[in-house]
């Protein structure tokens, strides 16, 4: 029986509150803004396009601010809060807004280990049995190139904290290898590189599992893939994630049931033995290997761009979903349902990006967003003059539907045509794998 207080449904969030400033953000309060019970979608802080979506209005509270977010939540009567960044996860910023008695869509710090520390995560694995490759961790310098010395190939290196997605080398030579070590040892990721994971190099192709979780139960979306160097052709150097598409059709159903048994329900179980009560997003981040796929890490929130790339295919009933994981209710949520068709997403960031990425430029934009195009604001702001300026390397995600890839991918470029900053800079291959004609730019 539905719960009622007048006419309104308790299972769904009237007011909501979306903490980040990405394009993640961006598309999740764009797709709750779908639901006809949801009043207000409060984003904080937000970027140049919170406030031009439907249902939104942007607040300037730091995520680091607990207290004032909880002032914030109280006096807007907000029934249900989403931490969308990684960084106020590993912070603790669910920990103090559940001690509040506020609702929360997003793992505690324990739980945000999972992506906070990837030696932990690889220590998760091991202890359950989850596929994994090979690694070794290290606090020395010395130590590192020492394992490389005696391993002999090219190695994988990770920054074992957070480092916005950049903190993974894939190395092509034994040089490649030391010299991502020095730079790691050196400070290049801060105190995210006091500790580096050295991985062995696995093959196969990638692909992102995302499974909404209420410490219980598991409720798994639809695959994407990433697509995270900066160039065509998956060169250049490692990114945050340059596009995204969703279906992602190198996992059947029938797969994405042996890998929810495989990889995701043993996570679940080893962070309960943790005595963590998991709530939010686990992310799997997956290599199909010719002997299986393995975890390449995890995530404890959605991906970016995969986000923006699933959100338009969410059905309205996504705010009441997250809001019954967040009360540890799934098994009494409505049935998500998903959108048919194909979603593309391409990135546009600034010029330097990821080293030294170039902000301040105005951006011009001749595009709205609709039912089959989305515009999706993350490094952007609104200056005095009210126009859109660069504030970050990935400056906007256009994102398209279609029938086929083909389809979506050519409206997600020919309405990327509309989109025009200095120094813009986008890949034109986004989606190769699943398309099947080429995209004249």
């Amino acid at each position: 029986m539905t719960k009622k207080l007048g006419n309104r449904d308790l299972r769904r969030p009237r007011n909501i509150l979306v903490v980040g400033n990405g394009g993640r953000e961006n598309s999740i309060a764009w797709a709750l803004a779908k639901d006809k019970f949801t009043e207000k979608i409060y984003v904080s802080p937000g970027n140049g396009g919170t406030a031009s979506q439907r249902k939104c209005i942007r607040l300037k509270t730091d995520s680091e601010a607990h207290e004032s977010i909880i002032k914030e939540c109280e006096r807007l009567q907000v029934d249900l809060i989403i931490i969308g960044p990684e960084a106020p996860l590993a912070a603790g910023l669910a920990n103090s807004l559940r001690a509040a008695g506020l609702t929360v869509f997003g793992p505690c710090k324990n739980g945000a280990l999972l992506e906070a520390s990837k030696d932990w995560a690889k220590r998760l694995m091991v202890e359950n049995n989850i596929p994994t490759a090979r690694y070794w961790t290290t606090s020395s310098e010395a130590e590192a190139l020492e394992i490389l010395h005696h391993y002999g190939k090219p190695l994988v290196t990770k920054a074992d904290g957070l480092a916005s997605g950049k903190g993974v080398t894939v190395c092509e030579s034994i040089n490649q290898t030391k010299k991502s070590i020095k730079e790691i040892f050196s400070g290049k990721f801060g105190q995210a590189g006091n500790k580096v994971i050295l991985e062995e190099r696995i093959e196969g192709p990638e692909v992102s599992i995302f499974a909404l979780c209420d410490g219980e139960q598991l409720l798994v979306l639809p695959p994407a893939q990433d697509h995270k160097r900066l160039l065509d052709g998956d060169k250049g150097p490692n990114t945050g994630g340059m596009g995204a598409y969703a279906p992602a059709p190198l996992i059947n159903q029938k797969e994405l049931i042996e890998i929810t048994d495989l990889i995701l329900i043993p996570t679940l179980n080893g962070l309960k033995r943790k005595k963590i009560n998991y709530i939010g997003v686990i992310y799997a981040g997956l290599m199909l290997t010719s002997s299986g796929p393995k975890v390449i890490e995890f995530n404890c929130r959605f991906g970016d761009p995969e986000c923006q790339a699933l959100m338009p295919l969410m059905g309205d009933e996504l705010g009441a979903v997250l809001l019954s994981c967040a009360r540890g209710e799934l098994k009494n949520s409505p049935q998500l349902t998903f959108k048919s068709g194909f979603s593309a997403c391409v990135v546009a960031a600034s010029k330097g990006y990821p080293e030294s990425p170039q902000t301040g430029d105005k951006v011009d934009i001749s595009l709205e967003s609709n039912s089959s195009v989305q515009i999706f604001h993350a490094g952007t702001t609104i200056n005095d003059s009210n126009n859109i300026i660069t504030s970050g390397g990935r400056v906007l995600s256009i994102v398209a539907q279609g029938e086929s890839f083909d389809e979506a991918f050519n409206l997600a470029y020919k309405s990327m045509k509309k989109v025009n900053f200095k120094g813009m800079q986008f890949r034109k291959d986004i989606g190769y794998q699943v398309r099947d004609n080429k995209i004249n730019n």
